[in-house]
């Protein structure tokens, strides 16, 4: 089911960005509703899942200037007038996970307004980035790769001429002196956040020579022997690595060579996938649980390795990865608030979300040092991590994992 981006006219553009903003400088903040210590009865992995999804829906999902057809994540909640209006910040790579994320629900249950949310949401992508489906960070065009080709693979919809364009660029950023791609287009940092997702996305598109040169250079050049972990980045020329280690950057890595074990059958790639993650497990894990992160950008990295866990689960049948996706999602579901019925999580699973002393306090609560507190976090980043860590407890459950 070939749907193609239709454009619209840039005087359609102009007129909708134009009452877009008339429309916001009279519209009443969003108004968060009261936080309330989780209250609903206990279900199982396919209700949670879907209670997750309905909140992001709820509070995050938006149109873009106006026009429906084209959807986009709010990146905070509640949100201010300049967030609400799509047109502030733009982080291209939360939209992709969430993009992601949505294709997770609608291959879970198939319903038109899950199939269509994806398609609004690729749209409003392409729309928001102004320049295309591509632009000048590898990491970024890799996630979008991977979700553009799950959606194409799981739920027969295309995008024209999309996966094409990111598996040009992301061609078009190898580096072979290095025999890598860096973080961004004429950058020195080679980094594991751009090299795993570009290696992910070329493998499921083909390109198992090139995935395998970045599972290689992941494997020699950015992982800690003593500790098994693999570090953050590293610059070229001059060698100087980055050693900081992120969940993000193990998930990633797990995901690669897993896909490569996938498809090539090669047994050093199923070695490679085990041995992160047992070094996850020893280092990366707290009673068995994912260890917290924090809001912005790193709110998704919890999520992302969980992701790739219940891949690596699935594809090698690995139970210690399974094992963590499972005792993480209960924490994170256990360890949940609500809003209005609807879940709210915070970016440590392993602790309650903190409710506050007074009903309908929450706005007080957003700023950073309140929030990470309490455990609360307005970003859409920390309440897609733990969507996506139920979609992948989900899979796992229903596949007898």
């Amino acid at each position: 089911m070939d749907r193609l981006n239709h454009e619209f006219s840039r005087r359609s553009v102009l007129c909708a960005a134009g009452a877009a903003i008339a429309l916001t400088a009279v519209a009443q903040p969003t108004q968060a509703g009261t936080i309330t210590r989780k209250c609903s009865v206990d279900s199982g992995p396919g209700e949670r899942a879907d209670l997750a999804e309905q909140a992001i829906v709820q509070r995050h999902v938006h149109s873009l200037l106006g026009l429906p057809d084209y959807r986009l994540g709010v990146l905070a909640w509640p949100a201010d007038l300049t967030e609400r209006s799509l047109l502030g910040r733009w982080c291209y790579w939360w939209q992709a996970h969430l993009l992601d994320c949505a294709i997770d629900a609608a291959h879970r249950t198939s319903t038109p307004d899950r199939v269509d949310r994806v398609v609004a949401l690729a749209r409003g992508i392409r729309a928001r980035n102004i320049t295309g489906w591509t632009n000048r960070y590898y990491d970024d065009m890799g996630w979008l790769a991977i979700a553009l080709e799950r959606a194409e693979r799981l739920l027969d919809v295309r995008f024209g001429d999309a996966i094409g364009n990111l598996r040009g660029a992301l061609l078009e950023g190898w580096n072979p002196d290095v025999g890598a791609v860096p973080w961004r287009n004429g950058d020195d940092f080679y980094n594991t956040p751009a090299i795993g997702p570009t290696g992910i996305a070329l493998a499921r598109l083909g390109e198992l020579d090139r995935a395998g040169q970045l599972a290689d250079f992941l494997h020699t050049r950015l992982r800690d022997t003593a500790s098994g972990l693999i570090h953050d980045g590293v610059h070229e020329p001059g060698g100087q690595v980055d050693r900081t280690v992120h969940t993000y950057c193990q998930g990633v890595t797990i995901g690669l060579e897993a896909e490569l074990a996938l498809r090539t059958g090669e047994s050093v790639h199923r070695q490679r996938a085990a041995a992160v993650i047992a070094a996850v497990e020893q280092r990366l894990t707290a009673t068995g649980v994912i260890v917290a992160a924090a809001g912005n950008d790193s709110g998704l990295f919890m999520g992302i390795l969980a992701r790739f866990l219940a891949e690596a689960a699935l594809s090698l049948n690995n139970t210690t990865a399974a094992n963590i996706v499972h005792a993480s999602a209960r924490a994170a579901w256990e360890n949940r608030a609500e809003v209005n019925g609807l879940p709210l999580f915070g970016a440590d699973w392993t602790r309650p979300v903190a409710v506050p002393e007074h009903p309908g306090t929450f706005l007080q609560l957003a700023d950073a040092s309140a929030a990470s507190s309490a455990n609360l976090s307005r970003d859409l980043s920390v309440q897609l991590s733990a969507w996506m860590l139920l979609e992948a407890d989900y899979r796992l459950t229903a596949a007898g994992h």
